[in-house]
């Protein structure tokens, strides 16, 4: 399991430093571990088996753009737990985060390199994309890596990126997919299912007045996609799994014209939930929301929505 660590943790414990010096290391943001993400990080592992050294996935948390650019920060993907549970598979033994303040931004590309790097975690080999930049105003890029890397007799790796549709793979195009509801686009990029995840709140009720009660989410920190009725699953606190219906959006029907709501209908399922966190697994956009002449209409569409999302689940290759 990859263990997550923070920077702070590490350089205060010299038992802990120990462990993560003299491996194998990648520096990214890794939103997602999509396909390329994924690349990369095997590279990491054969490299970190070649040197019998630990393989070190390291991030800045929060994203550099939110403390430099408040409000030209991505949405996020994924919760740096997600993260960690993704590299698992991939023999990640330690994803490293450092706390992106302003005077950790705010060093060079050879004060980063030598305080980290160097100083810090005594890599062995470093493994990166061809468009890695880092430091100060990211004026480090792969040239002035490389002769770091030399310098220092640190093996370098460069792996192109991942191709799809003559398209890089990556995270701001995988937000594009998300953000026009091509969910099953993203997964695929991905090489996993998107994830949502928010409490359970109180709502109005009014879907089991309609004979299909629904987990209102509150609280969720990941990108929301285009509105619309999705098919996913559910995992409930308890590691319970059940095929979802999952509608985001506001209720038009109900005259809620702007109110984005994530409701949440869990299908074979009549247990309690509420404050409860419950994660969503999104595969698939179904339709769009619409507007109905009233709630015998909705619910004769709802019936074949579920019908549907059953069916789009029970087949799903993930």
């Amino acid at each position: 399991m990859t263990q997550l660590i923070r920077l702070d943790q590490v350089v205060s414990d010299p038992a802990q430093q120990k462990r993560l010096r003299g491996g194998a290391i990648s520096i990214g943001n890794f939103d997602g571990v999509h396909l390329g993400h994924q690349e990369l990080l095997r590279h990491v592992r054969r490299e970190a088996d070649r040197l019998a050294g630990p393989a070190i996935a390291i991030v800045l948390d929060p994203h550099p753009a939110s403390v430099l650019r408040p409000h030209g920060a991505p949405p996020a993907l994924t919760a740096l737990p997600r993260r960690a549970e993704l590299m698992t598979a991939i023999g990640i033994d330690y994803l490293l985060v450092c706390e992106a303040t302003r005077n950790f931004l705010n060093q060079t590309a050879d004060e980063f390199f030598h305080s980290l790097i160097v100083d810090t975690l005594a890599g062995q080999a470093l493994v990166e994309g061809p468009n890695f930049f880092f430091g100060r105003d990211r004026t480090g890029n792969v040239t002035r890596l490389r002769e770091l890397c030399e310098a220092h007799d640190i093996q370098l790796t460069i792996v192109e990126p991942s191709v799809r549709d003559d398209r890089l793979v990556s995270s701001s195009r995988i937000r594009e997919a998300i953000a026009s509801g091509e969910i099953a686009l993203a997964n695929e990029m991905l090489g996993s299912i998107y994830r949502v995840s928010g409490k359970v709140a109180s709502g109005e009720g009014r879907g089991r007045q309609l004979g299909f009660p629904t987990a209102n989410l509150v609280s969720i920190a990941e990108m929301l996609p285009e509105n619309g009725v999705y098919a996913g699953r559910a995992l409930t606190a308890d590691g319970g799994q059940r095929i979802a219906a999952i509608h985001i959006g506001p209720n038009p029907t109900f005259d809620e014209k702007n109110k984005t709501k994530v409701e949440v209908h869990l299908l074979d399922y009549d247990g309690g939930l509420y404050d409860q966190i419950l994660t969503v697994e999104l595969i698939h956009r179904v339709r769009e929301v619409r507007k109905f002449a009233d709630a015998s209409e909705l619910v004769a569409q709802m019936k074949k929505d579920l019908t549907e999302v059953r069916h789009i689940v029970s087949s799903s290759p993930f």
